[in-house]
């Protein structure tokens, strides 16, 4: 009897402890399990196919950002000609690829003129338009020579793409442009394996010049839906949920999983802005006093308050004064009147009919479309707050919800009244964002195409990014920025932040100054 009892405890310390591990999984703190609603897709450096935070886990430029202040990376210094068009780079010695191949100069000027060789494809950007020539005249001297001073030319330089440096062994047709046959970079992580729209596995580069990553393996998880990537978190099957380019869980989870002990949330300091895109070349926002009921109609507090839980604040200019160029500018401040909007509407021609909810023209109803990306926590819930605010002002609002691949091509296509915007946030704003809105396939470009005067908004776009001194850019920012807020091209809502959830245990979580880059190299479990 003794010995059955004894038998008997035992077991249920062993199911015990079966049920324990299965609620606290074990850690391994060299395997990070990364959370994404993204694949990775196709890496190339060169081109704008892949996930950015990924590129920059592989690819590293001549330059990078740190805190806003350009520092050294494949090169270790560089000098400016006195008539600043031409850059001398001296390249880091004794660098590899992850496939153990050497870094030069050659190959550097090989990776920029493939660059180069696709040109018009990196118009959003103006330094490919400068560049006049490249050159390596010893083993470890890059020279890059401007047809004209470029004020931005570190910054671009700096960004995770397309500068970035990809082994030549990986060049098809002699370049880059018709893709890649692999993804052999100078990076602390080297692609191990990737299948498609599941995982990707990251491993450490052995080859790497610099601080080698904490840890040695990241698994990025692509779970598309953003209530099964929470689930995910809570159930230990991943440990970080990182959100660039947007918001991958919505700021109601975030706040509950802020009060679950397991976990801690961080928050970026404002670095970007959200706005709704108004198109001026589409339907009844080809009206000035259209968009303007619409920009008067939309209530931002409410979407501050409601869908953003208060966690950013409510902004009435389109880029934030904290961004370069921004702080001192004079703009008309946009905010909520719904008996303004009201006004306007009437003056436009826009009536109500007796007992009808909506307005309507010569027979035509006042309807617009408000196209969103499924795959951001946030979109498709400020679209029901605009869609519920316009109602009010006798707008009828038809939200499109889309996976994120067709919310672009819809983008690119110009077929969308009205688009949630997200600025780029630093190193970006304000100059390398607005010169891409003079590129068509974005959707800036698209929207702006009923102005007036865009020729003229394309042009200074161009020339604030020449203009040889500060205070000739000051009074061109001035000017561009006073006309798309003049003629209502965007509805501000707030300065975002960027965010990031993870498991207590994983220390290193930091923002770098692009929200599209994750410090996966500085993370390790304590």
């Amino acid at each position: 009897m003794k010995e059955l009892k004894y038998l008997t405890v035992l077991l249920s310390l062993f199911i015990f402890g079966l049920v324990v591990s299965g609620c606290s999984r074990h850690i391994d703190k060299n395997k990070l399990e990364y959370g994404s609603t993204k694949d990775i897709r196709d890496i190339n450096p060169h081109l704008y196919n892949g996930e950015m935070g990924a590129q920059n886990m592989v690819f590293e430029g001549l330059v990078k950002d740190t805190k806003g202040k350009i520092e050294p990376a494949l090169a270790t210094k560089w000098t400016l000609s006195n008539d600043k068009t031409v850059y001398t780079f001296t390249i880091r010695k004794n660098v590899r690829f992850s496939n153990g191949e050497k870094l030069t100069a050659q190959v550097i000027k090989e990776n920029f003129d493939a660059i180069l060789a696709n040109k018009e494809r990196h118009e959003w950007m103006g330094l490919p338009d400068e560049i006049a020539s490249t050159s390596a005249p010893s083993k470890y001297q890059f020279v890059l020579t401007l047809r004209e001073p470029y004020y931005p030319t570190l910054t671009e330089l700096s960004l995770t793409r397309p500068f970035r440096i990809i082994a030549p062994s990986c060049f098809k047709n002699n370049g880059t442009k018709d893709g890649v046959k692999g993804y052999v970079g100078t990076g602390p992580y080297v692609l191990a394996d990737h299948k498609k729209n599941k995982e990707a596995v990251f491993k450490e580069n052995k080859y790497y010049w610099g601080t080698k990553p904490h840890i040695a393996t990241v698994n990025w998880h692509v779970i598309s839906n953003t209530q099964s990537l929470y689930m995910a978190l809570k159930k230990g099957d991943i440990q970080l949920i990182y959100g660039s380019d947007g918001d991958q869980i919505s700021a109601d989870t975030l706040k509950s999983l802020e009060k679950n002990g397991k976990f801690k949330v961080y928050m970026s300091k404002p670095n970007a802005s959200r706005s709704i895109l108004l198109n001026t070349n589409r339907g009844a926002l080809r009206s000035l006093e259209v968009r303007k009921a619409v920009s008067y109609a939309i209530n931002k507090k409410e979407i501050v308050s409601g869908v953003l839980d208060n966690s950013e604040s409510m902004a009435n200019t389109l880029l934030p004064p904290n961004a370069p160029y921004m702080k001192d500018l004079k703009l008309k401040k946009q905010h909520y009147d719904l008996e303004k909007a009201n006004q306007l509407l009437e003056k436009a021609g826009w009536k109500k009919e007796k007992g009808s909810e909506y307005r309507e023209k010569n027979g035509t109803p006042l309807t617009l479309t408000f196209s969103c990306n499924s795959q951001n926590a946030q979109e498709e819930p400020i679209a029901q707050v605009v869609q519920a605010n316009l109602k009010k002002a006798g707008i009828k609002v038809k939200i499109i919800s889309e996976d994120k691949q067709a919310y672009l091509n819809r983008q690119k296509d110009g077929d969308f009244d009205m688009q949630y915007s997200l600025s780029w946030g630093a190193p970006y704003d304000p100059q390398t964002y607005l010169a891409s809105w003079r590129m068509a396939a974005h959707g800036d470009y698209q929207a702006q195409l009923g102005l007036p005067k865009k020729q003229w908004l394309d042009n200074e776009i161009t020339e604030v990014l020449l203009a040889s001194n500060k205070q000739e850019r000051q009074e061109k920012y001035q000017q561009i920025m006073s006309y798309v807020t003049d003629e209502y091209v965007y509805v501000p809502v707030s300065f975002s932040k960027t965010k990031a959830v993870a498991v207590k245990q994983l220390k290193g979580i930091y923002f770098p100054t692009s929200q599209y880059e994750i410090p996966f190299s500085s993370m390790y479990f304590n």
